[in-house]
This record gives structure tokens, sequence and C-alpha cells, in this order.
């Protein structure tokens, strides 16, 4: 699986359509988020990602992200 770092520009699929943002934060064990808990670990971590066009965060895992040039 693709491991992905701090500040890399990424896409992901939403309701909306892709998406495109910068990766801010990389969970590697489970986390609150938005009243729920996510499921991280070393092997299958989690990112946060802030939005281009928003100042909205999301949550994926790697398998959800495709890197952008």
């Amino acid at each position: 699986m693709r491991r992905y770092q701090v500040g890399d520009h990424v896409s992901w699929n939403s309701e909306a359509g892709r998406v495109r943002g910068r990766i801010v934060k990389i969970h590697t064990r489970d986390f609150d988020y938005k009243g729920h808990t996510r499921h991280a670990s070393a092997e299958d971590p989690q990112y946060e990602i802030k939005s281009d066009k928003t100042d909205h965060i999301a949550a994926h895992k790697g398998a959800a992200l495709r890197k952008l040039p």
C-alpha cells in the first residue's frame, strides 16, 4: 500500500465528486474524528487532508487517496 507524507497533494472521491487537498496530519493509532472513533495503525494509517477549495478537513485511509503531481 502506498504511504503518504504531510504536505503531499492528493485527491479522493466524495459525494460531490473528486476533491483535492493537502495532507496535514497522519494518524497511526485510533482517534476521534467528528464524534466517531476512526481506526488506524502504523501498518494502515489514516490521513487528515485539508481541501484546496474550503477549510474542510477530511479523514481517509491511504487506499482512498491518489497522489497528484
